[in-house]
């Protein structure tokens, strides 16, 4: 059985993406995307969008090349179809802009599902493990300011799904890291323990203070992660 992962994330503010742009200029959300490549202009794509704005009975209509970033100023947008108070749009760009489904789909990973809420961009993938999951997020951190994973699937043996949370070690320090890996190694979580607090101290030639003070800051934020994702009904 596959252990594939179903990953959903949002990113705030995203760069380099048209329809967050246009969604973001109208407080709306954007309930589908669809996009083609034209095999005689193989460097560009076109896409079209519903756009749903916030307020029914406001003005709904966007204006040619209207954005939020600089970045996709550029990019023309053209009503093709309106459903009452939503409208379909479409524009055509070029590929590499680094845009957020770019980036994951760099990793040979389509993009099943976006939609977004606002300036908000939600993105639905399959990754095909753990460790291209931890790429491609880690790629993506390092393009866009903040990114949420907002819910982890794994394919089970029995056709069942498992709930998975993703704790970024990025919010951990260097040292509360070390204090981890070292109290882990050592047998320090194990019951019973192999390692009191003050032998990891010792080899990590720091009081155990010091040393029970990194790990309760460490623990702190690892739980903070888990309980967020569990609390959140996600």
């Amino acid at each position: 059985m596959t252990s594939g992962i179903r990953a959903e994330i949002k990113i705030d503010e995203p760069p380099s993406c048209v329809v967050a742009d246009a969604s973001a200029a109208t407080s709306g959300t954007v309930h589908s995307v669809s996009k083609s490549i034209n095999p005689t202009e193989p460097d560009r794509v076109s896409e079209e969008f519903l756009l749903e704005p916030e307020d029914p009975d406001g003005e709904a209509g966007l204006g040619a090349g209207e954005s939020e970033h600089d970045d996709t100023d550029d990019v023309e947008l053209t009503e093709i179809f309106s459903y009452g108070s939503s409208s379909v749009y479409r524009f055509t760009r070029e590929l590499g802009r680094g845009c957020p489904c770019e980036i994951v789909e760099e990793f040979d990973c389509p993009v099943v599902d976006v939609r977004t809420k606002g300036s908000a961009l939600y993105l639905t993938f399959h990754a095909p493990d753990m460790q291209g999951l931890q790429a491609i997020i880690g790629e993506l951190q390092q393009q866009c300011e903040t990114i949420d994973v907002q819910r982890l699937l794994q394919s089970q043996q029995d056709h069942s799904e498992q709930n998975l949370v993703f704790v970024d070690r990025s919010v951990l320090t260097a040292r509360q890291l070390e204090v981890l890996e070292t109290a882990h190694e050592m047998g320090y979580f194990e019951h019973p323990k192999r390692a009191n607090a003050g032998e990891v101290a010792d080899a990590l030639d720091i009081t155990s203070t010091t040393f029970t003070e990194h790990l309760a800051a460490a623990q702190t934020k690892l739980l903070d992660a888990i309980l967020d994702h569990d609390g959140g009904g996600r």
